[in-house]
């Protein structure tokens, strides 16, 4: 499931190229996970401004409203002006003078949703309980430590509800916790200052490194220009139950947490 960093790649691969450009036509073809919430035509000839990330959606700014873009489990964009005809795993397809940006996703779990504008009730809807942003100065230490105060779940599962901070999804949880030396399995509220401090670095460092490598591709992802990304290629723990610890060399254990696979080392990670 595409998760922040590659959500963030995404964005990038196509944010400066798609800006500025008019909107000729906009095309949905099998149903996604929500309906679009408008008409086909509203957008036609109106100006793409930019496009931001909140979380896991991507955020299209025009002149005549907003456009949500979710991935869902297995979605990707591409954007270009040679892209072949749509196919049946196509849902989604936006017509501009700097080209076509178009949605792909076989389960059909993402989702393109207008609205008016950001702080209207419909995108507030699907945003506005999300927590801060990891990789930017709202993201602070302190105002972490006490919110994990309130929490009497494990701290992989804290992580992963998004409600503290958003984007540290399995891959990255498990990652940020090894680097912290925090036990997947430790009850939020027990983490010291000290160690809520490691982890909320930990979050920080694993997220730009997995932005810098262009994600992680387990099984299809890959940005609008079809590149696929490297992060976890340098993963410490993640998929690696059985192989030794890059650290210690004790064998790398895995449990289920929230029908979720965990990984971590039982000599480097302390409960």
């Amino acid at each position: 499931m595409p998760e922040l960093p590659e959500v963030e790649v995404t964005r990038l691969s196509f944010a400066s190229r798609i800006a500025g450009a008019t909107i000729l036509a906009l095309q949905m073809g099998k149903p996604l996970r929500w309906p679009l919430g408008c008409d086909t035509a509203r957008l036609n000839g109106h100006t793409v401004l930019e496009v931001r990330r909140r979380g896991k959606y991507l955020l299209l700014d025009t002149t005549g409203g907003l456009l949500l873009i979710h991935l869902g489990m297995s979605g990707s964009l591409g954007f270009g002006n040679g892209l072949p005809p749509p196919g049946k795993h196509d849902h989604f397809e936006l017509r501009t003078t700097a080209g076509t940006l178009r949605l792909h996703d076989p389960r059909r779990f993402g989702a393109v949703v207008y609205a008016p504008a950001e702080q209207d009730a419909i995108a507030q809807k699907l945003l506005g309980r999300l927590g801060v942003e990891p990789l930017t100065d709202a993201f602070d230490a302190m105002v972490f430590y006490r919110a994990l105060q309130t929490r009497q779940t494990a701290i992989k599962q804290v992580l992963l509800a998004g409600e503290l901070v958003v984007g540290v999804g399995n891959i990255y949880a498990s990652e940020a916790l090894f680097i912290a030396g925090i036990r997947p399995t430790v009850r939020a509220a027990r983490l010291s200052k000290p160690r809520a401090a490691r982890l909320h670095a930990a979050i920080r460092t694993v997220l730009s490194q997995a932005v810098k490598k262009g994600g992680s591709t387990l099984k299809d992802f890959s940005n609008t220009m079809g590149e696929s990304g490297y992060f976890q290629l340098e993963a410490m723990v993640y998929d690696r139950a059985g192989l030794p610890c890059k650290v210690c060399g004790t064998p790398v254990r895995t449990l289920r947490q929230g029908q979720r696979s965990t990984f971590f080392c039982v000599n480097c990670q302390k409960p």
